[in-house]
């Protein structure tokens, strides 16, 4: 169910965006520099099988009319193996890959976006986490450190007069950098690569 609720709104996300207006072109001086926004990826949350407790809230600031930085702090839970794709791999829910356990993150993004052609933007996504790898008694085995990247391509959608917007992306994640998971943990991780192709997106935010 999860993963529909997921594909089903990044689907609707791309098919509007035949309707959109162009970004912010480089000369304009009145578009509102701040924003605050977070992702569909909320919804998951609603799942009543493996809900990822998760939140996250964006926090941007545009530079010039194609230069965006953003903070996003977030915090999530996983059971299975980050190298899963979590939409279009079949293994992704599966009893034999679930870890012993799940882990839990605490991360703070840096994001950098690019405006390439009218709404067309580019984003290097750099995410420290700290991890605690939970057993299945809900005690804590181990802690962890984490460097997760996500290298973004997506399409800015102005709505409303500019008062919100609503950005459909696809993206490559990438595990750059983690430290030694516990046993149990490690094996399972172990069997998948540190890189996921086409994971799609879709973030929200309202302008001020």
């Amino acid at each position: 169910m999860q993963k529909r609720i997921l594909f089903i709104g990044f689907v609707l996300a791309m098919m509007g965006a035949v309707h959109v207006k162009a970004q912010y072109a480089s000369q304009d001086s009145t578009f509102k520099r701040w924003f605050v926004g977070s992702t569909v990826f909320l919804l998951g949350n609603l799942s009543t099988t493996n809900p990822p407790d998760f939140f996250q809230l964006n926090v941007g600031y545009r530079l010039t009319g194609k230069d965006v930085i953003t903070l996003e702090p977030k915090t999530w839970k996983y059971a299975w193996p980050n190298g899963i794709h979590p939409i279009f791999n079949k293994s992704y829910g599966k009893a034999e890959e679930k870890f012993p356990g799940y882990v839990r993150e605490y991360g703070l993004s840096v994001a950098y976006q690019r405006f390439l052609w009218r709404g067309l933007y580019a984003e290097l996504n750099v995410m420290p986490t700290r991890q605690r790898f939970v057993n299945t008694d809900g005690k804590q085995l181990d802690k962890g450190f984490q460097l997760f990247n996500t290298y973004r391509l997506g399409y800015h959608i102005r709505l409303f007069k500019d008062r919100f917007f609503i950005q459909p992306s696809i993206a490559i994640t990438h595990r750059a950098y983690h430290t030694t998971l516990p046993d149990g943990f490690k094996q399972l991780d172990d069997k998948w690569p540190k890189f996921i192709f086409g994971e799609p997106g879709f973030h929200f935010g309202f302008n001020f």
